[in-house]
């Protein structure tokens, strides 16, 4: 599986002021997935690949809000909460386009994003997955075995060409570990393979190579 991230532009943010607290909630909201339509990265999900991704993301992590997005371009599929800058609360199909609205959160990287906002500045959004990718007509078509990662990670540099959209681990082959839940770099798993054929020392040695290589790959 390759981990896939599309960028929308530009999505619009609110502030919302509690009158007997006077404290601000920021949100932005916006288009954040798009099916049917060939997009810059000459990707495309076909609706029925999209609709039922977007049903297992609602149900498993929006409604549990469990559903997060970090601030920038993250290089591999696993959300760090410690990087967390917003909740997404709801996701809704109109038309081809999936429209979203997400919550900064009272973190680090939220408060980030609240500066920012409140300067002025201009967001956008990059959604985060993981899928299997087949030529078709010129078109890399997204597979049924798509799997959000977040409908949004936060950009706060829209313009920048392909640094946000092809992110180095975009090229690296992903397996899904269905124990831990996780996902994990297929250089890293092949690996693991030839451990057996390996003397004690080899072996320990090589097991700490490995484990080096999977925490850099998260």
């Amino acid at each position: 599986m390759k981990l896939v991230t599309e960028l929308i532009e530009s999505v619009d943010v609110r502030v919302q002021i509690d009158e007997e607290t006077k404290q601000k909630s920021h949100f932005i909201e916006g288009v954040f997935l798009q099916a049917e339509m060939k997009n810059r990265n000459g990707r495309m999900y076909p609706m029925s690949t999209m609709s039922k991704e977007v049903n297992r993301y609602n149900e498993e992590y929006i409604k549990k809000n469990r559903a997060f997005g970090e601030l920038g371009h993250p290089n591999g599929p696993t959300i760090n909460l410690e990087r967390a800058s917003h909740m997404i609360k709801d996701l809704r199909q109109e038309g081809n386009n999936y429209i979203g609205k997400a919550k900064i959160l009272d973190t680090p990287y939220g408060n980030i994003v609240k500066n920012l906002i409140d300067e002025g500045a201009q967001l956008g959004v990059s959604s985060r997955g993981m899928g299997t990718l087949r030529e078709k007509a010129g078109c890399q078509v997204v597979q049924d075995d798509f799997m959000l990662s977040t409908a949004a990670d936060i950009v706060a540099d829209p313009s920048a060409p392909q640094a946000f959209v092809n992110g180095v681990m975009e090229g690296v082959d992903w397996v899904y570990d269905a124990a831990s839940g996780h996902f994990n770099a297929m250089k890293v798993v092949e690996e693991t393979k030839d451990l057996g054929r390996k003397s004690s020392k080899e072996l320990q040695e090589s097991a700490l190579r490995l484990f080096d290589k999977y925490l850099k790959s998260l």
